[in-house]
C-alpha cells in the first residue's frame, strides 16, 4: 500500500507539473480576465455579468496577441509579444514553485533557490512555446503564415 501511495504521489506531481508548463502561456489572459471580472463586479455588473466580462476580456486579449504575433514580420515585435506573455508566466512559476518548495524543503534559502529555478523554467517554457513555431522566412508581404498547405487529418480506406 505504501508503494502504491508513493507511485500515485509521483504521478500526481508529474501531472501537476505538466499542467503548469502547459498553461504557462495563458497567465496573461487569465490575469486580464480576472482583473476585468473584478472591476466589472465592483462597478455593478453583478454575479452573472462579471464572469461574462471576464471571459470576453481574456478571450480578446488572447486573440489580439495571436493576431499581432501572426501578422508581424519583425523579430523585435515577436520578442516583445513573447516577453509580454512570458513575464506573467515567470511570476506565476515563481509562486507555484515557492508553494511546492514550502511543502518539502525546510531551508528558506533553498526554497527561494527552487522558486527562482521554477520561475526561470516556466518563463522559459512560455517564451519557447510562443516563439518556436515561427518560421523566419515563411512570411512574405501580405501573408501571415507560409503559403504551403498543411495536410489535414486524412483517413485511408483499404479494402
Amino acid at each position: 500500500m505504501l508503494a502504491l501511495g508513493l507511485l500515485l504521489n509521483i504521478a500526481g506531481i508529474g501531472v501537476f507539473c505538466w499542467l503548469i508548463f502547459t498553461l504557462a502561456i495563458y497567465a496573461l489572459p487569465f490575469f486580464v480576465a480576472l482583473n476585468a471580472g473584478i472591476l466589472a463586479f465592483h462597478s455593478g455588473a453583478g454575479v452573472f455579468g462579471a464572469p461574462l466580462v471576464a471571459v470576453a476580456a481574456g478571450g480578446v486579449t488572447l486573440a489580439i496577441a495571436q493576431i499581432a504575433f501572426a501578422m508581424t514580420r519583425s523579430l523585435m515585435l515577436h520578442a516583445v509579444i513573447a516577453g509580454v506573455f512570458a513575464v506573467p508566466a515567470t511570476f506565476a512559476g515563481y509562486h507555484v514553485a515557492l508553494a511546492i518548495a514550502h511543502i518539502g524543503v525546510p531551508s528558506l534559502a533553498w526554497q527561494e533557490i527552487f522558486a527562482c529555478l521554477g520561475a526561470v523554467f516556466i518563463g522559459g517554457t512560455a517564451w519557447t512555446r510562443l516563439t518556436i513555431f515561427t518560421e523566419p522566412g515563411a512570411r512574405g508581404p501580405g501573408r501571415a503564415v507560409s503559403g504551403a498547405p498543411h495536410p489535414a487529418f486524412t483517413a485511408t480506406r483499404e479494402g
